[in-house]
């Protein structure tokens, strides 16, 4: 996958504020406030930052934690995960395989067959509707 390398100056501007918070400065937004949280429709969502293709919309699911929730990456190769200890806790952190976006976390409480529960900002994402 093609990496996208950025100056902070040009991802700021790109960005805007939000934006930039949650993919940049590894922000979350608040549960059920995102744009996503509670959409269904047919597409792919992809990276807010770089456009790289993350997630279809066939893996969206309610799971009911407030945040868009995936049960698998449009591809392997989509994203890639860190460990975060950040907060005091230790989760998996999920980014964007192309510019290092902090997209939100992924957990293992996930429907099956992957099992696992990716829950992702809505402000890393930009749904490219079918």
């Amino acid at each position: 996958m093609a990496k996208v390398v950025r100056s902070e100056a040009e991802w700021r501007e790109r960005l805007g504020p939000e934006r930039y918070r949650i993919l940049r400065e590894k922000g979350t937004e608040a549960p059920f406030s995102g744009a996503y949280d509670r959409v269904f429709a047919p597409g792919t969502y992809r990276c807010a930052g770089c456009g790289a293709a993350l997630f279809a919309a066939e893996a969206k699911y309610d799971s009911g934690c407030g945040w868009p929730a995936f049960s698998a990456p449009a591809s392997p190769d989509a994203v890639a995960e860190e460990t975060d200890t950040s907060h005091g806790l230790v989760r998996t952190e999920v980014l964007c395989a192309s510019c290092g976006g902090h997209l939100g976390h992924v957990f293992p409480d996930g429907p099956a067959p992957t099992g696992r529960r990716y829950c992702i900002n809505s402000a890393a994402l930009e749904l490219e509707e079918a």
